[in-house]
Parts: structure tokens; sequence; C-alpha cells
């Protein structure tokens, strides 16, 4: 097993109550350096969502084609976190999140000269293949450098810095976009990527390449828990029921609400927000209920979105319930990753890798059906879509946590 793997899985044996009475140790630096990675990648991967009528209108292509400018980065990312965890097992660390930032930058420039828009499309691809990449890696990264005991505190952090991104980042690309040009945010995305890499070279210790005993084999093999598969597929529907109405959350506010462009940035920090403060409010609880979480968020996503469909003409009540659809939507994000990683046991690393694509693989599917149906049904569509696809996140959701108390009952009672 790589060096890599070998961190996380000590966390992922231990139950959380006995970590909870462990001292929580002071997080090293580095995490704090990974998760500023994560939070370009989240600002990168949503910052199109507003900026959607601006691309549009430049590049003279419909608003529900240029939605695909979202829908091609999750494809990337889907590919690029489980491919690239896989081949880049035996390289060092360091070298592979530089790596991974350098594209993501080159990219990001790509994006900001193209004036042709299935060039955007490949350096939107290839940006999200270095988007997962690094995601993988950092999630890694950061549970080493700070250890078994605070390994799960860490992973948070790394996690909130893509939080963070729809509070600050995605909301500031819109005012800038709105300000100067669409182009403008991916300048500065490149720009900060650059600079990252010389972070990233100075705080991410030289860890050498992996143990040659590290088995591609070996880590797929470990993926056979069923438990494992249905945590992917609640990360896909739930991800996938939000993002389906959010990525074309623009158009349901100026269209339907009423609400001004000028306003929509607001709007996106609402949801931000949200989705920050519900990440970590749901990781908290997550460690000692995490069943009990996922399941609320799940059926409260699903009836928030409903509640967007059916007032989504009432300005004031659409604004509140988008914040508490970033609340409840990708608030248990934390729980099931925390989830895959201890029914991966063996593979965690790429476990941490297949619940960033099953991610995304919700949003390029949601937000793909969710363009169709703009097209057809209206501005609602999206948030129609949404609602169907959230409310699939009760199955698995339900199907694991009927699964965990049948075992607790064995434990407790066990049979010769």
């Amino acid at each position: 097993m790589s060096s890599r793997g070998a961190v996380l899985d000590a966390p992922a044996h231990g139950r959380p109550e006995d970590l909870d009475k462990q001292s929580a140790p002071r997080l090293p630096l580095v995490v704090h350096i990974l998760a500023l990675g994560t939070f370009l990648m989240g600002t990168t991967e949503f910052v199109v969502a507003g900026l959607l009528p601006e691309i549009a209108g430049d590049l003279r292509v419909g608003v529900a084609g240029t939605g695909l400018l979202i829908t091609v980065f999750a494809v990337g990312v889907i590919v690029g976190a489980p491919l690239m965890a896989l081949l880049t097992l035996r390289l060092p660390t360091r070298l592979t999140l530089m790596l991974a930032l350098g594209v993501f930058s080159v990219g990001h420039v790509v994006v900001a000269l193209g004036s042709h828009f299935a060039l955007l499309l490949a350096a939107r691809f290839l940006t999200a293949v270095a988007t997962g990449a690094f995601w993988a890696v950092a999630n890694v990264a950061a549970a080493r450098a700070a250890g078994p005991a605070a390994a799960s505190r860490a992973l948070g952090v790394v996690g909130a810095g893509a939080m963070l991104a729809n509070v600050v980042g995605v909301p500031l690309g819109a005012f800038a976009g709105q300000l100067m040009s669409w182009r403008g945010p991916f300048w500065a995305l490149a720009g900060l990527s650059a600079a990252a890499i010389v972070l990233i070279g100075r705080a991410v210790p030289h860890d050498g390449p992996a143990e040659h005993t590290v088995s591609i084999r070996g880590e797929l093999t470990a993926l056979r828990s069923g438990r494992l598969w249905l945590v992917l597929a609640a990360c896909a529907t739930t991800t996938g029921g939000v993002l389906a109405a959010y990525s074309y959350i623009a158009p349901l506010l100026t269209g339907r609400a009423g609400i001004s462009a000028g306003v929509v940035p607001l709007v996106l920090v609402g949801f931000g927000v949200g989705s920050l403060i519900g990440s970590i409010v749901g990781g908290r609880i997550g460690d000692r209920r995490p069943h009990t979480v996922t399941l609320v968020a799940a059926a409260s996503t699903a009836l928030l979105l409903l509640a967007l469909v059916l007032l989504s003409a009432l300005a004031v009540p659409t604004v509140v319930l988008i914040a508490l659809l970033g609340f409840f939507g990708l608030g248990a994000n934390p729980v099931l990753m925390a989830l895959a990683v201890r029914y991966a046991r063996q593979a965690p690393t790429l476990a941490s890798a297949l619940t960033v694509s099953a991610f995304n693989f919700g949003t390029a599917i949601g937000s793909w059906v969710a363009g169709l149906t703009l097209d057809t049904i209206g501005a609602t569509g999206p948030a129609i879509v949404g609602t169907a696809v959230a409310a699939l996140t009760l199955a698995p959701t339900t199907a694991i946590a009927l699964i965990h108390r049948r075992r607790s009952v064995d434990s407790e009672f066990p049979t010769d």
C-alpha cells in the first residue's frame, strides 16, 4: 500500500467518539494552503453560473448551450480524479500538486484568450482533469500532514476551501465579469493558481516516490464494499439535484423572481454562506450521527427545491430558499466523503477520488438535463429536475442507515 493511503486508513478505522476524546492539535500551515487550492478549484467550477448571460452574449451561444461549460468541467473531474489518483500513486505528492496547478493555470489562460466555444470547452475539460488530480491528492496530503488525530478535521478544512469559493470567489467573479469582462475572472484564477504553485512548493514536504509495493490492482480490489457504492450514489444524486437548479439560478432570479442582474451575485453569496455553514455544522454533527445527517439533508434538499419551484415568482422567499439550499444541499458532503473513506478501508486515496467523481457526475447529469428543460419548460425547469434528482438520495442513504443498524444489532447479539 502506498504511503498516501496509510494515513487516511488510520482515522477511517477509529470510532468517532474515540477521536472526539483526543485533544485537537493545531493544524499545520500546509493544510490551509491546500484549502487555498480547493478554493480556486471551487471558484472556477461554479463561477460560470454567475457569468452565463455575459459569456453567451459574447460568444453568440444560447444560455443553455453555454451551460455546457459547467457540464464539461464536471465530466473532466469525473475522469480526472480517479484516473490521476491511480496514475500518480508512485509520484511525489508535492510534484503531483504542482503539476496539477500548472495545468490548471494554463487552462484558464486559454479560456481567457479563447474566442471559439469549442476551444473553451476543451480548455475547461483539461482544467477539470487537473482539478480532479489536485483534489484527490490534496485530501491525502492534508491528512498525512495533520496526522491520525486530526485527519478528519484537516479534510474538513480542505473541503471548506471549496465551500468558501461560493461565498467569496463566485460572487466576486460575477461582479468582476459584470464590471469589466467575463474574461477577467479567468485571468485572475490563472494568476492566483500560478502563485499557489510557489506556496505548494514551499509548504508541502518532499516525500519522495511512493513505496514500490503500491498496487493499482490492490487499490481496485479493495473497492468491493457495497456500502461504498451506496455512498457514491448518494454523492451523485444530492449534488446533482442541487447543482441542476444552481447552475441556472441566474435565469430563474432575473426571469422569474424579477431580481435585477446586479443583485444576482448577492444571492450567490447567500448560497455560499449557507453551504459553508452547512458543511461545518454537518461535519460536526456527522461525527456522532452520520446517518441522521445524510437522511435529514436528503429530505430537506428535495423539499427546498420543490418549494423553490412553487415560490420562484416571489423574490424574498426565493432568496431565502436558495440560502437554505446551500445549507442542507451541500452540508452532508463531508459526512459522505468520510463514510466513503471508511468503507473503502484499504483504498482511501481512490475512495476519496471517487467521491469527487461522484459529486461531479451528479453535477454533469443534473446540469445537462436542467439545460434541456430551460428551453422547454422555462426558468423553473432546472429546479424541477433538481427536485426529482435530490429525492433519489433518500434511497441510498436509507439503505446505508439500515445496513448500519442491522450490523450494530448483530454485533451486540453475536451468533456462533
